[in-house]
């Protein structure tokens, strides 16, 4: 009869034990009774050095590795030694370039689950930061050529390279067509001598009705139309 039993589920092992909460099954009671400490957060192993408990045996042997100094597990590649064979699976990733842990955002991927974790928060950062200008209309970044404003420093370098590209069209040409009538300065472009004139007229609100030229006072500009009726 017994061979008859053995015979009708060849190679299938029986999982008589269960557990009452999450219905996991298991072939031995004393599996059943470490896994039930999952669901009651019993931890009746005990660290006779620090009084920390555990659920599992296994856990507390590697625990106690911490306060022998115990490195029982070796890679055979650098010989270097660690407490647990968890440590060592993470450092011989450094060896084989493995990195099972690919970030979903951008296409890095990393070692450790850890690093990966301290990754995300990069993209965490970078996204809410970015989405609170939208709301702030805030603009810190400027172009110091034409004074327009972006959210975004990548945003500004991809506008500077327009200056950039007519600038070099403009040199290549040789020509700088926008004349100061201030100072006779030259410019490539018409709003980089707008941008000019505001300086030569800061400060300076008595311009000049024939030659453009400002000043600080009235009298100075009186003065100046002076010399243009005596021309």
């Amino acid at each position: 009869m017994n061979n008859l039993t053995k015979s009708k589920n060849p190679g299938t092992k029986e999982k008589p034990c269960s557990c009452d909460v999450c219905g996991k099954s298991f072939s031995q009671k004393s599996n059943l009774t470490r896994h039930r400490c999952i669901h009651t957060g019993e931890r009746p192993y005990h660290c006779d050095v620090c009084e920390k408990s555990f659920p599992r045996r296994s856990n507390l042997i590697r625990h106690r590795y911490i306060h022998t100094g115990e490195k029982p597990c070796h890679c055979d590649t650098c010989g270097k030694s660690f407490s647990c064979n968890s440590q060592l699976t993470t450092h011989r990733r450094i060896h084989t370039g493995e990195k099972p842990y690919p970030c979903d955002l951008c296409d890095r991927s990393f070692s450790q689950i850890g690093a990966l974790t301290r990754h995300r928060r990069v993209h965490t950062v970078i996204t809410l930061t970015r989405h609170k200008l939208i709301h702030t209309e805030e603009n810190p970044y400027h172009c110091d050529i034409c004074g327009k404003s972006f959210p975004r420093n990548n945003t500004l370098t991809c506008h500077k390279r327009i200056h950039t590209a007519r600038v070099t069209n403009i040199f290549k040409i040789g020509e700088n067509p926008y004349h100061c009538n201030i100072c006779g300065k030259s410019f490539a472009e018409n709003n980089f001598l707008t941008s000019h004139k505001d300086i030569n007229t800061e400060g300076k609100p008595n311009p000049c009705d024939i030659c453009g030229e400002s000043f600080s006072q009235k009298g100075l500009s009186s003065t100046h139309v002076s010399v243009h009726s005596q021309v």
